[in-house]
């Protein structure tokens, strides 16, 4: 909405059609945001790259939606270089952040006739879902917690970037939040929080109102990825977290055969478009089979086959149906990973996770839980590893010795980074770490095999009921009135739809986690929103993490850079 504001809405009362130009950067934030049906529907008819090459169109105007760095600014440069051969009718220039003067002025001194309209509109995040963020920087991982770079100021540098990234979402979402942070042995949150409350304060004395805006009701939590590494290799049972970790899922899009033997391979794209896929993409994969089929009254024992007959018998249909396809395929596809390996895992991830059994009984030897799992063949070197890592911080740390065995006798010596480089996010291995106090759920209804919650679900709800310490979560700023206690955010409802508005007028919970979310910590902020009326809670990090994905980069933490993929810059 705020993009639609920011920029098309210069251009309503003109029905002439306009060429869009974008960055790499604008093209991805662009793609979730509106489909190409939307920009027709503003009256752009061409969407192209600013750095490529093009065929000029001098009789359109063309609106540059681009991020304020040398080769986007150089790419509009060239398009007007020359008035005489200029590509465009004039150009409409938006930037996501703030343009440097040194950019500005060469802008100006280039091309400043043919330029009608510049706007700076501060969105430099990524909307991955309707309350999940990304600052699309996963190589921020490496940057924030190798030590090769610890003698450096990368680690300093991609905290600056992620701060002014965060000021976006807050500008965005109209908040000026008071910022915290959980302390711990490392400086990292507490000095991103810093930089974030220094950055709203100057966005807020800069902006085009020039005013200085007031504290809101919201609140801003910056925690660290070591803060519960727990909710990072556990198997997860809810669809789009199982799917995402046992399919191979890239880019949100999951290719599939449709039935019979001359089947060809397709692909959808898992979005927020796809109603279906957002109804079901936190319930547990038990419920979610026969949910597909009992959205359109279906029988339960259909298969992908029948529902393909189906749909040529009945094409007013076929579009919800195809839907049906696709879910129904990813489901099928998790279930059969499920029964065939990671259903053995689960009860003893769970065990380990929570120290207690399915009956609530105290697990008395970790190992003798741990032991099978190693000695399962069937069980990948992948899984054998988040094991341990569960085992390890289920005893909160073990000895040296321990660890060089556990290591030497399941034969993954060549992997062994992926368990010892945990040491760089905090988690200590050979010493107790502090535990986060949780709370008993033990009566909240589950399945035996899905026992654990993230422990984020834990803060979000000790946040919105005022429960969190502040010497533990300390505030880099005054604490806003709606969090002090004046303001009645406790209050715990059942959810009814129509609140979702009633809540977003009240107060809003921002948690941004340092090196990665997960798919179960991003449910929490849904499942918690729903339970708490008066609170929209809003997840966002530098990247989705899925757990094979993390395990490789925590084993490249001790790699020097020059071996480790870094993003350009």
């Amino acid at each position: 909405m705020k993009l639609k504001s920011a920029v098309f809405d210069d251009f309503t009362k003109e029905e002439e059609w306009k060429v869009m130009l974008l960055d790499d950067y604008t093209t991805k934030l662009l793609s979730l945001c509106c489909k190409m049906t939307d920009l027709l529907a503003e009256g752009v008819t061409v969407v192209e790259n600013v750095y490529k090459t093009r065929e000029p169109v001098p009789h359109m105007k063309a609106i540059y939606l681009i991020t304020p760095t040398k080769k986007s600014v150089d790419g509009l440069i060239d398009d007007f270089i020359n008035k005489s051969s200029s590509r465009y009718k004039a150009a409409y220039v938006y930037f996501t952040d703030f343009c440097p003067d040194s950019l500005f002025n060469k802008i100006k001194a280039s091309c400043a006739k043919s330029i009608k309209k510049c706007k700076e509109i501060n969105i430099s995040f990524f909307p991955y879902e309707s309350q999940v963020f990304t600052l699309n920087i996963p190589d921020a991982f490496y940057r924030c917690y190798s030590p090769t770079l610890d003698k450096t100021k990368e680690k300093d540098a991609v905290l600056q970037i992620m701060a002014e990234q965060i000021v976006t979402l807050c500008a965005t979402l109209d908040e000026n939040p008071g910022v915290r942070y959980k302390s711990g042995p490392s400086d990292r949150a507490s000095k991103l929080a810093q930089l974030v409350e220094k950055s709203l304060e100057n966005y807020y004395k800069t902006d085009e109102r020039s005013q200085i805006k007031a504290k809101t009701h919201s609140q801003l939590i910056i925690i660290d990825r070591g803060f519960d590494p727990v909710s990072t290799v556990l198997h997860e049972l809810t669809f789009q977290a199982m799917a995402y970790d046992l399919l191979p899922i890239e880019n949100d899009t999951y290719k599939f055969k449709t039935e019979g033997s001359g089947g060809k391979e397709k692909e959808a794209i898992l979005e927020e478009d796809d109603d279906l896929w957002v109804k079901m993409r936190h319930k547990h994969i038990a419920d979610v089979i026969e949910y597909v089929f009992l959205t359109c009254g279906i029988s339960f024992q259909l298969s992908i086959s029948a529902l393909s007959q189906l749909m040529k018998r009945m094409p007013l249909y076929r579009k919800e149906i195809s839907k049906q396809v696709v879910h129904l395929s990813i489901a099928e596809d998790c279930m059969s990973k499920f029964k065939s390996n990671i259903e053995r895992l689960c009860k003893a991830e769970q065990d380990l996770a929570l120290g207690t059994d399915a009956e609530g009984e105290k697990v008395k030897d970790s190992m003798r839980v741990l032991l099978p799992v190693l000695l399962n063949k069937s069980h990948d070197s992948s899984d054998k590893i988040r094991a341990i890592l569960l085992y390890i911080f289920s005893t909160n740390g073990t000895t040296q010795e321990n660890l060089d065995k556990l290591i030497q006798n399941v034969h993954i010596e060549s992997d062994s980074d992926m368990i010892r480089n945990w040491k760089y996010l905090d988690v200590p291995f050979v010493a107790q770490q502090h535990k986060y106090i949780r709370r008993d759920r033990s009566k909240e209804e589950t399945f035996q095999l899905s026992r654990w919650t993230p422990v984020i679900k834990d803060v979000m709800e000790d946040a919105i009921e005022n429960k969190l310490d502040s010497k533990d979560w300390p505030y880099c700023s005054r604490c806003p009135p709606t969090w002090n206690g004046s303001g009645a955010v406790s209050a715990r409802q059942k959810p009814r739809a129509s609140q979702r508005e009633e809540r977003r007028s009240s107060a809003r919970l921002i948690v941004f986690v340092i090196g990665g979310v997960t798919y179960s910590e991003t449910r929490c902020a849904y499942q918690v929103s729903e339970a708490y009326t008066s609170c929209e809670v809003v997840i966002g990090s530098t990247h989705i993490l899925t757990p094979r994905k993390l395990l490789e980069d925590v084993k490249s933490l001790s790699k020097p850079k020059d071996v480790v993929w870094m993003k350009d810059e």
